[in-house]
């Protein structure tokens, strides 16, 4: 009976061993893996695939000892569970380790094969890109070879090219590619025949040392931005998406570390040329490249050194250019307006249109003003720049000279270039600054610079020049102040400027500080 006994025992351990290693055998089949409806479509592209006849596990499990193997098998294990417990992810993520495709047998002599040619007529060399740092960072064999493509495995695409040459490369009409367009492609050979020139490209770029992108402008599509939302596919930890601004810390994690393809967080760029039988679109943008920048910083109150944003009241309240701009340009008849297009100008109709007649006049008037203060500040500035070219380089006072220097001429310029009238409250006090500048720099150079002429916009009593004596404001006799009347046509009469107690940048607001420092630099004793 023992005996019987121990037969049925080694015959079951016999039975369960060999069970073991029949199923240990299958699990490591492409078969097994598409047992699991979510492969279906990864294992059709293995299938279609020139890795068809190469197992699952040898690339997705590193050549490494049987223990090792073993381990990851058992790792393995709780995927069968999620899977039938029904918590796993429909879009399952696998590394595969260089060693994978880099082992004996495979592709282990790759990196020694020099250069190749792919798709059309493209150049590429496997040992600069895999054993180089690119753009700082170390790439793997799934960095361009990778599963982003429906139908296909880990098969090179060309998207994964234009994302590392082209991104960031590209700013208006400039186009500087990682390597230039030859390190990729030769020109073609073929002579075209355009119209009835005939145009052959390889003249034109080692001949005459034209760049490709002289003539094919329009061929990169796409920024190859990695928004944030795509972190939330793998990530749900905050400290993990915090890190969301570290890029070398992001691409160190995932690309070297961990071998996460571009495009699982990168969007997708494009690179093509048109061809020369659909017809050209004129872009003048390429050309005219951020035409009226600096009024448009001027109305919106920016770009300045020195003084606080101050947007247009007219910005404020979401005027845009048309509130202004209304009149048709003239001197245009019918036939020549067709060809070379319009314009609107300014117009003060515009103003009179939204604030009453009151308003005629005033924006001539602005610009009297704003033409005057400029024509005040330059000879003093004329000669700082002379006095400064005096000074040696070595002064210890050189470089804040300079940059006193360079800050108010750089305000000056912005003005007088950007149509400062579009915010003349701004306007005002970047030529404020300049004025400022120039006595400091008078101060510490111990050199006098000419006197300033008198402008309404400097001399801080823009108040009155710019607004209140054309509009009729009447001076109010007395104004509450922190619960106390205050005698204010008195202050007028004996201090004068508006300025000294008021902020243009803060209509009516005074003092400028929270506390009565303003009162006290005339009141002896305080309030």
């Amino acid at each position: 009976m023992k005996r019987k006994i121990i037969i049925i025992a080694l015959c079951l351990v016999l039975f369960l061993f060999v069970a073991l290693l029949l199923l240990f055998g299958f699990s490591t089949s492409p078969r097994f893996c598409n047992s699991c409806h979510i492969m279906e479509p990864y294992y059709q592209s293995w299938k279609a695939s020139k890795h068809n006849r190469v197992a699952c596990v040898d690339c997705h499990y590193p050549p490494s000892a049987p223990q090792t193997l073993l381990w990851k098998k058992f790792q393995a294990m709780s995927q069968i569970v999620k899977y039938i417990t029904r918590t796993y992810s429909s879009k399952p993520f696998a590394e595969i380790d260089d060693a994978a495709c880099l082992r004996k047998g495979c592709h282990s002599e790759r990196l020694l094969e020099g250069g190749l040619t792919f798709g059309r007529g493209i150049k590429f060399d496997h040992r600069p890109h895999f054993s180089e740092p690119r753009r700082g960072r170390h790439l793997r064999c799934v960095s361009c070879h990778s599963q982003i493509v429906v139908g296909k495995h880990l098969e090179v695409t060309l998207d994964t090219c234009y994302l590392c040459h082209f991104k960031g490369m590209k700013e208006g009409r400039s186009l500087t590619p990682l390597g230039g367009c030859v390190s990729c492609h030769e020109p073609p050979e073929k002579e075209f025949e355009i119209g009835n020139i005939k145009y052959k490209h390889k003249d034109f770029v080692t001949k005459h040392g034209i760049e490709c992108q002289s003539c094919h402008l329009d061929i990169i599509h796409g920024e190859g931005d990695a928004p944030k939302d795509r972190c939330f596919t793998c990530h749900n930890e905050q400290e993990k998406l915090e890190k969301y601004t570290d890029i070398p810390f992001i691409h160190e994690n995932h690309v070297t570390k961990h071998n996460v393809a571009c495009f699982h967080c990168h969007s997708e760029m494009k690179h093509s040329v048109k061809t020369v039988t659909e017809p050209l679109k004129l872009d003048c943008s390429k050309c005219h490249i951020d035409m009226h920048s600096g009024q448009k910083d001027i109305y919106q109150g920016r770009g300045g050194k020195g003084v606080p944003q101050m947007p247009s009241p007219m910005y404020l309240a979401q005027v845009d250019c048309v509130g202004c701009h209304i009149v048709e340009e003239d001197g245009k008849d019918g036939f020549e307006r067709k060809l070379n297009g319009k314009t609107f100008r300014a117009s003060e109709a515009g103003c009179i249109k939204c604030h009453g007649e009151k308003y005629a006049g005033l924006v001539g008037d602005w610009k009297k003003e704003l033409d005057a203060a400029i024509k005040a500040i330059d000879p003093r500035l004329k000669e700082a720049q002379n006095v400064l070219s005096q000074i040696s380089a070595d002064a210890p006072n050189f470089t804040y000279l300079k940059n006193l220097y360079d800050d108010a001429r750089y305000n000056y310029d912005f003005v007088r270039l950007s149509t400062g009238i579009h915010n003349i409250y701004y306007s005002a006090k970047l030529l404020e600054k300049v004025n400022n500048n120039l006595d400091r720099f008078s101060k510490e150079s111990k050199k006098t610079l000419p006197g300033l002429a008198k402008a309404g916009l400097l001399d801080e009593s823009y108040c009155a020049t710019l607004c209140h004596a054309k509009l009729g404001v009447k001076i109010p006799e007395t104004v509450k102040y922190k619960g106390k009347d205050m005698p204010h046509s008195v202050h007028v009469e004996a201090v004068g400027a508006c300025s000294n107690c008021h902020d243009i940048v803060r209509h009516k607001e005074m003092p400028l500080k929270s506390d009565l420092s303003v009162c006290n630099s005339c009141h002896e004793g305080g309030m």
